[in-house]
């Protein structure tokens, strides 16, 4: 197949496909592929800066991974792209018409993966042991049913039955 067939071809299928689509789908597949192109950005960007960080530590020779504020820095940097992209990717399953809604696993995932990054740049000096041990509950909760909802999806498979979203 050629690229101009192929290209006569999809823009057939896309064609084809929207024409059939309701006004909603379509309203919300444009939704998301505008979140999909701002969140990509948003994560260029913050990739820019945390190379520029580390850059800036390396030529300050201040980088020191076993210095806590260094960690911190790195760290949270990275975990925040981390959480960004695991983001970006639940709302572009919905554009590409895999899910018709953002999984609520996927929700409790980046919750988890957030409050995994708090507690790396958690100052432990700086906070009560009360807030502490309130995002531990949060952590073990949000753990708890990312679990529960797992053995759920186990055992509608085990028994041949469908995700109920």
């Amino acid at each position: 197949m050629t690229e101009r067939n192929w290209q006569q071809t999809w823009l057939h299928k896309a064609t084809e496909k929207a024409r059939k689509a309701k006004p909603y789908h379509l309203f919300e597949n444009l939704i998301a592929n505008i979140l999909v192109l701002l969140i990509s950005f948003i994560v260029a960007i913050a990739l820019f800066k945390l190379g520029e960080d580390v850059i800036n530590l390396l030529v300050n020779r201040a980088f020191d991974p076993l210095k806590h504020e260094t960690f911190q820095t790195v760290f949270g940097g990275i975990m925040t792209l981390l959480i960004a992209m695991e983001f970006k990717h639940s709302i572009l399953v919905v554009a590409k018409r895999q899910q018709n809604i953002i999984q609520v696993k996927t929700v409790i995932l980046v919750s988890l993966l957030a409050l995994a990054r708090k507690f790396i740049i958690l100052d432990i000096q700086a906070i009560e042991a009360a807030k502490i041990a309130a995002l531990a509950l949060a952590l073990i909760s949000l753990g708890a049913v990312y679990w529960l909802m797992r053995e759920r999806d186990a055992w509608n498979m085990e028994h041949g039955r469908q995700e109920e979203g």
